[in-house]
């Protein structure tokens, strides 16, 4: 009669024994699916969205992007001008294109001032050009960005910021002569 309230005695504490076990798998898998769930929207909310390839804006076509690609291809000692006369294929930013290259701009950023930004920007005109306007946008575009900080251009949105306050001052300064401002090359060191 001993042996068996010993064996009696055991059985419910092997049993709390393996019900403890189980309660706490049960805990911890609720917990990594809330953990997980939670981590998952707050996720969705923080990451920028990236719209669909449906949603985006056409891409250029395949002809305006050839053409845009030859000028880019010649600057970097892909043939030079004597194979554009050549060829007759006419170079997009000149003077009859009412197209105006600026000088490159190169300057330091505001902070931190040992950074260096260079800028190279063209002009779109919309009727006769005027080289004193292009040269007093040219000043003003360059005492704008030495006014500029790294930390309002970082990313895309920054740049994004910068070209809407490059255009703005543009428009400002010329009247409407001005009909766009292309950037060229934007690098910063």
């Amino acid at each position: 009669m001993a042996e068996e309230e010993e064996q009696g005695a055991e059985q419910p504490a092997e049993k709390k024994k393996k019900s403890s076990l189980v309660m706490t798998i049960v805990g911890v898998l609720v917990l990594t699916i809330v953990g997980g769930g939670g981590g998952w929207v707050v996720g969705g909310m923080l990451a920028p969205k990236i719209p669909a390839a449906s949603e985006t804006k056409e891409a250029p076509a395949p002809a305006a992007a050839e053409h845009a690609a030859a000028p880019a291809a010649d600057a970097h000692g892909g043939g030079g001008d004597k194979g554009k006369e050549e060829t007759g294929t006419p170079h997009v930013a000149t003077a009859a294109n009412g197209i105006v290259l600026l000088e490159p701009i190169t300057t330091n950023l505001a902070y931190p001032s040992e950074n260096w930004i260079r800028l190279e920007v063209a002009l779109m005109f919309n009727g006769g050009i005027d080289p004193a306007m292009a040269e007093a946008i040219h000043q003003d575009i360059l005492a704008y960005v030495r006014t500029v900080s790294m930390q309002q251009i970082q990313g895309p949105r920054g740049f994004q910021y910068l070209k809407d306050d490059i255009q703005e001052r543009v428009d400002l300064r010329s009247q409407g002569r001005v009909s766009k401002v292309l950037f060229r090359t934007f690098v910063i060191e």
